[in-house]
């Protein structure tokens, strides 16, 4: 059985993230396969889940270093000094890179889970390397920087999105394969990557979901659900334009509407702005999703700006809640706007497309149905996990002839 060494830039557990859950079922697939090794700096609070993690890992090895190198004004003109965007910085730890190198030519597959592990792939590494893009991290920030706000911070984020974007260029052109959302490949060949080698992937929910029975209209209460991790940024931004711009024109027309966010870790403008107003509960971490799933009316996914699909619109779609999100928040899932997802950007259309599937029983179960439709067609872990395997087979299969033939000219040289 061939070796496979996952080096990703943070724990992937517990996955209650999209970027989580896909490096968790990804590497759990990987390992029916080969023999793991897995790898990662230990961030935020990922040393308090190491034994959950490890109960669960297929892997045959695990290597792991703590690391806490806060995004700070220092460590982003240290990042400026090292020529490398602030999130690799944040990422590198060098007993781990150290340690990398010593096992890295063990392995004959060496996959980057994530463009911030570049620095981990040994530069002699001459095996198959792949690239699992998880989102174009550039246009975030080039999103980010276009918001209001902080004229200082917009600037930074420009400058960060430039560098992010050459440097996931080179970590592409620097792999054997590249798997990426249709969306981001575009991007990435538009920063200059070889679109040759780039392969189809997506982030994706819980398909397990398809198998549970249909809710019904009559079953909800009036209330709308979010669900997400509440420190993120572009899911903080989103919601307090949502909480400011958009649900007052729900209340106004709603009193007794009531909105449930779902996560952990909520950013304190976010507790600011649900204080301050009415009818808006922050429930934290909540370990069974069915229990916010079955009652909720509405899924809404406002997002002002982020990269890849979104497992919580996923998510939602594979449950049949119908769901209401902007264009940032349907990016890379191949919806018709009104079918399985209604998709505005402007607070006052959102608020009346919310209004309308709060009353509107038949176009609440036309999303529901066509929604989950989608998901079971195209969107299944089973048709999207064989596909990643049979081109990484592929690459492997391609590697050893290149290397065959390398082998049989050095020895026509030495002869």
């Amino acid at each position: 059985m061939k070796k496979l060494l996952f080096i990703s830039p943070e724990l992937p557990f517990p996955p209650q993230s999209g970027g989580k859950v896909k490096s968790m079922r990804l590497l759990e697939s990987l390992a029916e396969r080969y023999r793991v090794t897995f790898a990662s700096p230990l961030k935020l609070d990922d040393a308090h889940h190491l034994a959950g993690f490890e109960a669960r890992s297929p892997c045959e090895r695990h290597f792991y270093s703590p690391l806490d190198v806060p995004r700070s004004a220092r460590n982003l003109a240290s990042s400026y000094l090292q020529r490398v965007p602030l999130n690799v910085k944040r990422t590198l730890d060098i007993g781990l890179q150290k340690r990398i190198a010593e096992v890295a030519h063990e392995h004959d597959i060496i996959v980057l889970d994530h463009y911030e592990v570049f620095p981990y792939l040994p530069a002699d590494y001459d095996g198959v390397v792949v690239y699992h893009a998880h989102n174009a991290y550039h246009k975030l920030w080039q999103r980010y920087a276009t918001l209001p706000g902080n004229p200082a911070k917009r600037v930074v984020a420009a400058l960060e999105a430039a560098r992010v974007r050459r440097y996931e260029a080179a970590v592409a052109n620097r792999a054997s394969v590249v798997f990426a959302a249709p969306n981001d490949a575009r991007e990435l060949v538009a920063a200059g990557a070889d679109g040759e080698r780039i392969y189809d992937t997506f982030h994706l929910g819980d398909d397990t979901q398809l198998s549970l029975p249909d809710l019904r209209f009559e079953d909800t209460k009036k209330k709308l659900m979010y669900v997400g991790f509440l420190g993120w940024e572009p899911n903080v931004q989103g919601l307090l334009w949502f909480i400011e711009d958009v649900w007052p024109q729900l209340q106004a027309r709603h009193p007794d509407l009531r909105f449930d966010i779902v996560g952990k870790n909520p950013d304190k403008r976010l507790q600011a702005a649900v204080e301050a107003s009415s009818g808006i509960r922050l429930t934290g971490y909540v370990a069974d999703l069915q229990s916010v799933y079955r009652d909720s009316r509405v899924s809404v996914a406002p997002l002002l700006f982020g990269s890849g699909m979104k497992v919580k619109v996923l998510d939602a779609m594979a449950r049949g809640i119908p769901t209401v999100t902007t264009s940032v928040g349907a990016e890379g899932i191949d919806i018709e706007n009104g079918l399985q997802l209604l998709v505005e950007d402007d607070p006052v259309r959102m608020a009346e497309r919310i209004d309308e599937l709060l009353g509107d029983p038949s176009l609440w179960q036309q999303l529901q149905s066509e929604s989950r439709k989608l998901i079971r067609e195209r969107y299944t872990w089973q048709r999207l996990l064989s596909g990643m395997h049979a081109t990484i087979a592929q690459s492997l299969k391609s590697h050893r002839r290149r290397s065959a033939g390398l082998g049989a000219v050095k020895a026509i040289h030495a002869g």
